[in-house]
Formats: structure tokens, C-alpha cells, sequence
């Protein structure tokens, strides 16, 4: 049989981009897909997919399911935990800046499947403040940088995320139904920014952007009590994290 191969779309090496064309394909479709879907996917012929499958597949970047389906390999854990180090350790002036010049705490966190992690933080110097672990990760739809990303996204893909993930309700403000998420949506790309308003916790509120052409998704926020953290302070706020959120997008199209 001949292949037909697509031509490369830069000047790269094509079975590199081909090999995460295939994995980013398997990613979309939440980590579990057919050859015949990523046939469609990635619109590569068979044989090529056959080939690039059975390597991934030996160095533990795919692994095929039972049900002859393909899914993400545990070898990517590893990476993506050193990519989130990284990248915290990439936006942390910029973190650190947000705290000086707000006072708050400021957070890095990135989509990871169907939620998010956190992979930076800056604390308050106030004795009352928030804190979040660099590592933890939580639900879309109940955080503010959570609801920050989802709002890039198609409300297609938003609805399998929390299809999949589920919507507890840490609090009564939480999003119980996907219904009032999407209004909530569609009012933070209006805006530019989303509000946390004890979504996660009672007496506390946070702002979050996006960080503007990053190759994954990710968000910045700064977060205090309520008592703190008001109208006016959005107001302030919300400029600053704009424009350190554009300067760690700068940054990472750098490297």
C-alpha cells in the first residue's frame, strides 16, 4: 500500500509532528480513542499512525487499553510534572510583583485533563490570607481561574469537562448545574476576567485572566477574604494581572 502523507506544516522533523499530532488527538478526546478516530482526528493514513503508535506504545507515551482504544502513557506524568515546575518557576516575578503591589495572594494554575492544578503560588504577607498548595488540583467550575479557562473553550468541550469531572458545591454560591456555569461564561468573556465569589470558600474572592497565547492552558488570579478584597479592589487589580498575565504569555513564546 502507498501512503499519501500530508505535507509538513513547517520545517521540522514530520514524524515529531506527527507523533504530538497523535497524542494531542488523544488528549482532546479525554484520553481514550480509537485508530479509527485518531484516523479522523489527524487525518494521517493508518500505516502511519500503526508506526507511530507502536513506538509511543514501547517508550510509554501510549498505552492501549483493553478495549483496543489508546490512551495517554504514565511517562507523560512525569513530564508534565516538570513542565508545571517550570512554568511556575517562569511566573513567579510576576506573582511575586502582584502580591507587592495588592497585597493578596496570587496563584499559577493550568487545565490538566478535566481540572486544574496549581503549579505557583505567592503568598499574602497578611496573618489572614489563602493559601493552595502547588500541586493540588481542583474543579473547574468552582475556582476562578477554573472558570477563567473554561471560558477560551467551546461550551462543547466545557460540558464534557464537567461531564466528567463532576460539580460538587463546596459552598451555596458553587455552580450546580452546567446551565448556570455557561451563563457565568459567557459574562466572564464579556468582561475579560472571572470572579470567585465564595464559589470555593465562604469569605473569599477571587479575580483570574488567562495567560494570552500559552501553549497550554493557564490562568493567573489573586485571592483574599471578602473583607479585603471588594469592588475597589478589582478595580485595581484587574489591570495588573492583565498585564502580567501578557508578559508570562510573551515569555513562554520566547522559549
Amino acid at each position: 500500500m502507498t501512503e499519501n502523507p500530508a505535507p509538513a506544516r513547517s520545517s521540522g522533523v514530520q514524524s515529531v509532528e506527527r507523533g504530538f499530532e497523535l497524542l494531542e488527538a488523544i488528549a482532546d478526546a479525554d484520553g481514550e480513542i480509537s485508530l479509527s478516530g485518531l484516523a479522523v482526528a489527524s487525518k494521517l493514513p493508518l500505516p502511519t499512525i500503526h508506526r507511530l503508535l507502536r513506538t509511543m506504545v514501547a517508550l510509554g507515551y501510549v498505552r492501549q487499553l483493553p478495549s483496543r482504544e489508546y490512551g495517554l502513557g504514565a511517562r507523560l506524568i512525569q513530564l508534565g510534572e516538570k513542565a508545571g515546575r517550570q512554568l511556575g518557576s517562569l511566573a513567579a516575578p510576576e506573582l511575586s510583583a502582584l502580591v507587592h503591589n495588592l497585597g493578596e495572594t496570587a496563584n499559577m494554575a493550568m487545565l490538566d485533563g478535566d481540572m486544574i492544578v496549581y503549579v505557583a503560588q505567592k503568598p499574602s504577607p497578611h496573618a489572614m490570607r489563602m493559601f493552595t498548595e502547588v500541586g493540588r488540583r481542583a474543579h473547574t467550575h468552582a475556582t476562578g481561574v477554573g472558570k477563567a479557562i473554561l471560558a477560551q473553550l467551546p461550551d462543547e468541550r466545557v460540558e464534557r469537562i464537567v461531564a466528567s469531572a463532576g460539580m460538587p458545591t463546596p459552598t451555596r454560591y458553587t455552580h450546580g448545574t452546567v446551565s448556570s456555569l455557561l451563563a457565568d461564561l459567557q459574562q466572564i468573556r464579556q468582561r475579560g476576567y472571572s470572579v470567585d465569589d465564595g464559589e470555593q470558600e465562604l469569605g473569599v474572592r477571587c479575580f483570574a485572566v488567562t495567560v494570552p497565547d500559552a501553549p497550554t492552558p493557564l490562568a493567573i488570579s489573586v485571592s483574599g477574604p471578602t473583607t479585603r478584597v471588594g469592588e475597589d479592589f478589582a478595580t485595581r487589580a484587574v489591570p495588573l494581572l492583565r498585564a502580567s498575565a501578557a508578559r508570562i504569555g510573551e515569555e513562554l513564546n520566547r522559549r
